[in-house]
């Protein structure tokens, strides 16, 4: 048993495990938790910081709640995604979070369609 499972699970709190993962300008946090029932699930957090108008930055989070029954079509899903990404995706010349003029590139998910 890890320390940090150990430390959480001696004083009662629902986090048993976190990992960060850095990504770019943005962080994705992958969090086992616990139900009052004792039943694990798993929160995955993308994490991205943005500066409002003001000029102070705040941080934009998207949260997903992934319950050990779905774990498998889950990953059937995303292992099926990133496979048809592999196999189909044009090349990658250059990795650069930047589009020609400098600006960053964002992306509404409601423009992808479903």
């Amino acid at each position: 048993m890890s320390e940090e499972f150990e430390k959480n699970e001696r004083s009662g709190e629902n986090d048993l495990f976190s990992k960060a993962v850095r990504a770019g300008k943005r962080t994705y946090f992958f969090d086992v938790k616990s139900t009052r029932g004792n039943d694990y699930y798993l929160t995955i957090t993308e994490s991205k910081k943005r500066f409002g108008q003001d000029g102070k930055f705040f941080y934009e989070k998207h949260k997903i709640f992934l319950y050990k029954e779905d774990f498998e079509k889950f990953l059937d899903g995303l292992n099926e995604a990133v496979n048809n990404i592999r196999e189909n995706a044009p090349p990658v010349t250059s990795v650069s979070e930047n589009n020609d003029n400098g600006s960053e590139k964002d992306v509404n998910f409601e423009d992808l369609g479903n």
